[in-house]
């Protein structure tokens, strides 16, 4: 069983890793595939409940890899954790079938009981590097978590997180731009585009009352601030 595995993890790793090249590089040198190789180990011993051998393999594959995989968590299959470093999943995590991670991720807790507090992850979902999920929530099939994102709610199944909070777009990106978190809706920067729209309207009224009386209103400045703030934004593609 356990080989046959790890053909599959082989096999996924050129799948989901267009930098993979070669069958010696996928064995000796990718970490996710080594962290997952010895969770399968630590998780074997942790249903068997020999529960420190289980802590303790964990803890070697996290010394030797960077990445921690409690021996407690459930994952499905075809599972790829690309570079990995600083991956956390914990103990009651569950993790569907092509499922995707980049590195830092973390799928932890926030509370202190025993039962269960970690993410539920459906099936084919893509996590970008250094994204956050927190709490007994669930992560829909076909989900796409953007980079940096914080996820503490519930996501449905074929929908877009970006944020922190992590917001739920209305955005549907393609297959093709699954990878380019670049390319990512920005919700905070929609809303600010949406008012700064009905701004200029408003001050286009404004500006035909102040031509037909005769009455000028002075701003403050207000425009040229506005424009600096507005410039920022654009520089890191915020608006």
């Amino acid at each position: 069983m356990f080989f046959s595995r790890f053909r599959e993890d082989i096999t996924t790793v050129f799948d989901k890793d267009p930098a993979a090249r070669s069958l010696p590089e996928v064995i000796f040198c990718y970490p996710g595939l080594h962290a997952l190789w010895f969770y399968y180990f630590a998780h074997f011993l942790w249903t068997h409940r020999l529960r420190f051998l289980a802590r303790f393999t964990s803890h070697i594959s996290r010394f030797l890899t960077g990445i921690e995989i409690h021996p407690g968590a459930k994952i499905g299959r075809h599972f790829f954790i690309d570079h990995g470093a600083g991956v956390v999943i914990g103990e009651t995590a569950e993790i569907g079938d092509d499922v995707l991670i980049y590195q830092g991720v973390v799928l932890g807790g926030t509370s202190l009981s025993k039962g269960k507090r970690h993410p539920t992850v459906g099936s084919n979902v893509v996590f970008g590097t250094g994204a956050v999920a927190l709490g007994a929530i669930t992560i829909g099939d076909g989900a796409r978590i953007g980079s940096g994102s914080v996820v503490v709610k519930s996501v449905p199944a074929g929908t877009t997180v970006v944020g922190v909070p992590g917001r739920v777009t209305e955005d549907h990106i393609t297959e093709s731009l699954v990878l380019e978190h670049g390319r990512l809706p920005d919700p905070v920067a929609e809303a600010i585009r949406l008012v700064l729209r009905e701004q200029d309207k408003l001050e286009e009224r404004l500006q035909r009352v102040e031509n037909a009386t005769g009455v000028i209103v002075y701003d403050g400045g207000l425009r040229e601030r506005r424009e600096e703030i507005v410039k920022g934004f654009n520089q890191g593609g915020g608006i």
